[in-house]
This record gives structure tokens, C-alpha cells and sequence, in this order.
């Protein structure tokens, strides 16, 4: 039998539904920068085309749902707790696109749920070797083998068309470019939709609605719909960032950079790792840039953007922490 009522269920869903909405809005960029910045697309359709996919790819596993909502602080946490994380993360969210930074969706997760959990829980209640290993680790390797792949790849690019004339060079790699920026996309859906499919199982679970932790085919669906919704309602000012204040992008670059995030993000699907695509794709364009020369990317907007990033998780976690000691003391 369910121990909370329906209300505070529908309350959590309805905010993880916004956060997903809101995710697919703030991470739009992730898919599309590259190919609307190299005009291979124009922005509207490249924005359908990623919410189309962002859903196909939703809908392709559960992996890193498992992660989220059992792996980082178990099953036990409170819904007041949940939605207090949920508040916090939405809030970082919103911040962070209104200033144009591409900070992490997932690190804002990651450290509110932390910081509820714990402040509802207790430390001990927090699967750290789990959230070490699982979490913490990929999120900070990712960027970097987005960065090395997408280095390695432009060069051998650079290698089999550098004597090629532009005029050949160029057809070849906006179609290729169309096919990268679907990869990205059905990728992105695949990872970060999962998120909240994890918080939204984790939230039937401590309610009593589910007597263990699996995920139901309607919330895979619903998480799929709230991203591509949110995917499809856009996110220009961050566009902006990723696509041509991080470093000048041709298609071969958009193509490469695209490719290789693609590639990082599925092989963490499937393990079960909640990336941060937002790093894995700035850093593959990064990759691209330096592939060119070290001054080819603008590296100051890079400082911030890394700054964002550091600052995601601590400090979400206390906004998270915050946010539960409120809930239960109104309670």
C-alpha cells in the first residue's frame, strides 16, 4: 500500500517533469550549436530534428535512470526530500541559462539530490563508492575523452582531406554534419532523459507506489515527451556560447566534435553513467579547436564555462541540503 498520499506523488512528478522540461531547453545547445553555427541547418529545423531524437533516444534504456535513482543515496529518502532537490536543481538550472553559461544539468541533479539526501538522512546514507565510481569519476573524464577523441579525429580528418580543394571538402561535410548532429541528439535523449525517469522511480518507490526500484513504461515515456518538449521550446543564449564563442566552426569541425561527444555519451548509457553531455560536447569542440592551433579557442570563454562546472555540484549540494531542512521544518 502506497504510505504518501497522491497529492505529494503528483507534487515530485510535476517538478521532475519541469526539471526534465527544463533540461531539454538548457541542453538544446548540446545537440544543435554546431550545425546551426556552421548554418548546415537553419536553427528551427536543427531544434525539431534534436527534439525528435532527444525522444527516440529517451526510449532506448534504463541504465543510468538505475544509477540516479537508487545508486547515489538508496531508495529511502523522503518525497519531501526529493522535491526539495528537485527545487534546488531547477533553480541552478534557471540561474545558469539566464546568464547564456552551459553549466551541467546533471552535476545540478547530482549535488541537490546529495545535498537533500543528506540533510535527510545523514552522510551514512549515501552510497559513496557508488557515487565515486559511477558518478564523480565519468563526470570528470568524460570532458576530457570528448577532448582527446575529438583531437584525434580532426587530425585525421585534417590527414585524408587537408589536399582536397575547399569546394569538395565543404558538400561533403554538411550532409555528413545533418548525420552527426542526429547522433548527438538520439545520445543526448539516451542520457539525460534517464535522470529523471531515476527521480521519478525513486519518488514511486518511497511513496509506496512501487515495492521495488524498476522503471515503469509510462515514466520512460513521460521523461521522453518533457525532454523533447523542452529540447523543442529552444535555448538561443546558450546556442550562442557553444556554437561561436568557444572556437570558429566549419562543417568537417562540427562534424568531428559532434561525432565524438555522440560516441562518449552512448558507451556511458550503456554502463550506466549519468554524463554531463553540456562537458562533453563544449570539450569536443574545444578538441576540434586545438586541433588547429591552441590560440584557435577562446580559451577565457572556456575558463568560465570550467568554472561553471566546478561550482555546479558544491553548489547545488547546499542549495539541495538548504531546501530539505526548509521542507521539513514547514512540513
Amino acid at each position: 500500500m502506497p504510505s504518501a498520499g497522491l497529492t505529494p506523488i503528483l507534487v515530485v512528478i510535476g517538478l521532475a517533469v519541469a526539471f526534465d522540461f527544463i533540461n531539454g531547453f538548457h541542453d538544446t545547445a548540446n545537440a544543435v550549436a554546431t550545425v546551426i553555427s556552421t548554418r548546415v541547418m537553419r536553427p528551427w529545423v536543427a531544434i525539431a530534428m534534436a527534439a525528435v531524437l532527444n525522444f527516440a533516444g529517451a526510449m532506448a534504456g534504463t541504465e543510468v535512470a538505475k544509477t540516479v535513482g537508487s545508486g547515489i543515496v538508496g531508495t529511502s529518502v523522503p518525497l519531501g526530500a526529493i522535491a526539495a532537490a528537485l527545487m534546488a536543481a531547477i533553480t541552478w538550472n534557471l540561474l545558469t541559462w539566464y546568464r547564456g553559461i552551459p553549466s551541467s544539468s546533471s552535476h545540478a541533479l547530482v549535488g541537490s539530490l546529495l545535498g537533500a539526501g543528506i540533510a535527510s538522512l545523514g552522510a551514512g546514507a549515501v552510497h559513496w563508492n557508488v557515487l565515486w565510481m559511477k558518478v564523480a569519476l565519468p563526470l570528470m573524464a568524460s570532458p576530457v575523452a570528448g577532448f582527446l577523441i575529438a583531437l584525434w579525429l580532426m587530425r585525421l580528418l585534417a590527414r585524408f582531406f587537408g589536399s582536397l580543394p575547399p569546394a569538395r571538402v565543404g558538400p561533403i561535410f554538411r550532409r555528413s554534419q545533418i548525420v552527426s548532429a542526429a547522433f548527438m541528439a538520439f545520445s543526448h535523449g539516451g542520457n539525460d532523459a534517464q535522470k529523471t525517469m531515476g527521480i521519478i522511480t525513486l519518488a514511486l518507490v518511497s511513496g509506496g507506489y512501487l515495492a521495488s526500484f524498476h522503471v515503469p513504461t509510462w515514466v520512460i515515456a513521460l521523461s521522453a515527451a518533457a525532454m523533447a518538449a523542452g529540447t523543442f521550446a529552444g535555448g538561443r543564449r546558450i546556442i550562442h556560447t557553444m556554437g561561436n564563442r568557444i572556437a570558429a566552426l566549419q562543417p568537417i569541425h562540427g562534424f568531428a566534435a559532434e561525432t565524438s561527444a555522440a560516441l562518449v555519451i552512448q558507451v556511458a548509457s550503456k554502463l550506466g553513467f549519468p554524463l554531463s553531455t553540456t562537458h562533453v560536447i563544449s570539450s569536443s569542440i574545444m578538441g576540434v579547436g586545438a586541433s588547429r592551433r591552441v590560440n584557435a579557442v577562446r580559451w577565457v570563454v572556456a575558463r568560465t564555462m570550467v568554472n561553471a562546472w566546478l561550482l555546479t555540484i558544491p553548489v547545488t549540494a547546499v542549495l539541495g541540503f538548504l531546501a530539505a531542512l526548509l521542507e521539513r521544518a514547514f512540513r
